[in-house]
């Protein structure tokens, strides 16, 4: 009984320093509202198309496959994927300079990529199962804004924090603690968001990925702005101040990237 007190202790211990680093992109619940919404925009064509690479997956469900897969080393070259690390201070035409000369594999080099072995004819069923999968979840990621972020801190990785009295770090907290804290499933928070006006729709399928890079980063300009720091305690206040921008980047990325597969397949 004594062993095991030592080795629960030496968990809980492990635990309290590995969790705060282990967030990705947006959580579970993020990832299917995403693809969910992407579904309500889709083409009878590309609707079509994909159902004849995902089978019976639905969007929805296939949006977390590139974060479940991380179980598998096998696919760890794709751990880099997820965001791009961007400097303070840039201007537009600084993020965009950046993003052309960026030969590192980054969520928006990477994205192009997948889109276009989508494209190309010859790619095989197994290589379209897996970019279809990745530029479902990357377009997600894409507009975490946290997902545009610092190196130095990791994306908000290092600053540790509390969400609702848990110990946590401001990247999870954009991750899942902000849509998780609505308590709502994917179709819920799907419902809940999804009343884009028409010229909503219009204006945000019109950006282009080196955009989306832009707003994320924009936004997350004025995150860091709000001078938060190693052991802040978020709660109510964070919540009421930032869901409406969570929910925009949610619905935004699902608007967005029907438009991405409805150009593919047109």
């Amino acid at each position: 009984m004594k062993k095991l007190s030592v080795f629960k202790k030496i968990v809980i211990v492990f635990t309290l320093i590995y969790v705060p680093f282990t967030a990705g992109a947006w959580g579970v619940l993020g990832h299917r509202i995403v693809g969910e919404v992407a579904d309500q925009y889709l083409q009878a064509k590309t609707r079509l198309a994909i159902k004849q690479i995902l089978g019976t997956e639905s969007m929805a469900m296939a949006a977390n496959w590139a974060d479940f897969i991380k179980s598998d080393t096998t696919y760890n070259y794709l751990s880099n994927w997820h965001y791009v690390n961007l400097p303070a201070d840039l201007s537009k035409s600084d993020v965009y300079s950046f993003l052309e000369k960026q030969p590192a594999p980054n969520i928006y080099n990477k994205l192009n990529e997948m889109i276009a072995v989508l494209k190309n004819v010859k790619s095989t069923a197994d290589q379209k199962k897996l970019a279809l999968r990745l530029v479902i979840h990357l377009m997600g990621d894409l507009h975490q804004p946290m997902h545009t972020a610092r190196k130095d801190d990791l994306g908000g990785n290092k600053i540790l924090l509390t969400w609702f009295g848990e110990k946590s770090n401001l990247h999870r907290v954009w991750d899942e603690g902000l849509v998780n804290f609505q308590q709502l499933s994917f179709t819920e928070y799907t419902k809940a968001i999804n009343h884009p006006t028409k010229q909503q729709v219009i204006n945000w399928q019109q950006a282009s990925l080196k955009d989306c890079v832009f707003e994320s980063y924009q936004i997350c300009n004025k995150i860091y702005a709000t001078g938060i720091k190693n052991d802040d305690k978020l709660s109510y206040k964070y919540n009421f101040d930032w869901i409406d921008t969570v929910n925009e980047q949610l619905l935004k990325g699902g608007v967005r990237l029907a438009k991405v597969l409805n150009d593919i397949y047109k």
